[in-house]
């Protein structure tokens, strides 16, 4: 097939970005023709933040750019990833009018909750998810902290959902979990166009047999990522080496917390190039991932699976979907610090059972997260924009 990938790419390159590039690059090893359109939100800093969160209703810079390329390159299908901001939901229209089938990846809530990720105040919230206009979030300023931004990003949600773009223009929506299938339906989405399809892990890094070292954190340092969860559960488990991966608003937070505490046994690694971060996740006992909120697929989860090793999460949304107590590793109570160095502790000292959860979720990778499994999903997944695209001519 010749397939049109779009993505907005993220100023700080994160998880949807990952996904991206490697459903891409998959695509390609299997023969399909792709061709990648991409942007990135260069200017959403400072006072341009408003005015972009209004232009992300409707990018006449994009339709125009689409209409040209899509005339030119005449794709079967095009398969849609992060759309906010640059890309819009002109990109859909752009599509039905040259008559190609949309698929849309769903990486976030971002349809449903101004901030995108339902959790506020160090807390899930759904607030917004029975307010029509996200009157909710509005009045909290969840998006960059400011009410007149939220309003403009929320009318992105209440003008497509009017004008019905996201009933009659995307033919399939992909979601990378039940829970969050569930979570879009009980939002309005309809439900005869979400399908599951989880994210994958390529090219395949291997199982490790390296010696392991230490108890491993990677991913954004934000506050719902529970980094405070994880530090006050290391005051318990000091003698335990951590490292940690990953930079944002929090990292001023680490630092002082390890030069506070005297600790030499934990390392801020900060930004690693992919491949490194790779590395440092076969040489760990386990990776601790203590997200307090709901997450749609975290892609180092299943990158620790496939390289054999387990994992402890939070017992919330996917994460409690992916990671099965006790067999691929281990769940705690979301926010716990007690739980969470209970777990810890247990892990280390239980170096033959987490061995063979590690063994486990080498084969929960190999059933379900391999390239191959995922390419024959997606092809079955787009044959089925083909027919739904058709019915709706």
């Amino acid at each position: 097939m010749k397939l049109f990938l779009l993505h907005n790419c993220y100023l700080q390159s994160g998880g949807e970005d990952s996904a991206f590039l490697a459903e891409a690059l998959m695509l390609s090893s299997y023969g399909e023709e792709v061709i990648q359109y991409t942007k990135k939100n260069y200017s959403l800093t400072g006072v341009s933040k408003f005015p972009y969160a209004f232009k992300a209703i409707w990018s006449v810079r994009t339709k125009k750019s689409l209409d040209t390329l899509l005339v030119l390159e005449r794709p079967q299908l095009a398969h849609f990833h992060n759309i906010f901001y640059e890309i819009s939901p002109s990109g859909y229209y752009s599509c039905r009018n040259h008559d190609i089938p949309v698929v849309q990846t769903l990486h976030n809530y971002r349809l449903i909750c101004p901030s995108a990720i339902l959790f506020r105040n160090g807390q899930i919230c759904e607030e917004c998810l029975s307010s029509y206009f996200s009157m909710p979030g509005i009045s909290n300023a969840c998006f960059h902290a400011s009410k007149f931004a939220t309003a403009a990003i929320s009318a992105i949600s209440v003008i497509h959902r009017f004008v019905r773009t996201w009933e009659k223009l995307v033919d399939v929506y992909i979601v990378l979990s039940e829970f969050s299938k569930n979570t879009l339906i009980s939002a309005g989405l309809p439900k005869n166009k979400i399908v599951v399809k989880p994210n994958f892990v390529f090219p395949d890094p291997g199982f490790s047999s390296q010696v392991k070292k230490y108890a491993l954190f990677v991913g954004r340092l934000m506050p719902e990522k529970g980094i405070t969860t994880l530090l006050n559960a290391w005051r318990k488990c000091s003698t335990i080496p951590l490292e940690i991966i990953g930079g944002g608003l929090l990292e001023k937070d680490i630092i002082k917390f390890i030069e506070k505490n005297n600790s030499t046994k934990i390392k801020y690694r900060g930004h690693l190039l992919h491949q490194q971060v790779l590395s440092c996740i076969q040489e760990a006992n386990f990776l601790v991932f203590p997200s307090q909120c709901y997450e749609n697929f975290p892609l180092v989860i299943i990158e620790a699976f496939a390289c054999g090793v387990p994992v402890i999460a939070s017992r919330l949304g996917a994460m409690a979907e992916i990671v099965e107590d006790g067999k691929t590793g281990l769940l705690f109570t979301p926010g716990d610090a007690e739980d969470l160095a209970a777990k810890v502790e247990w892990a280390w000292n239980h170096t033959a059972e987490m061995a063979e959860m590690g063994k486990a979720a080498r084969r929960e990778y190999e059933e379900k997260y391999t390239a191959e499994r995922n390419y024959q999903m997606l092809m079955e997944i787009y044959q089925k924009a083909i027919e739904n695209h058709r019915r709706q001519r």
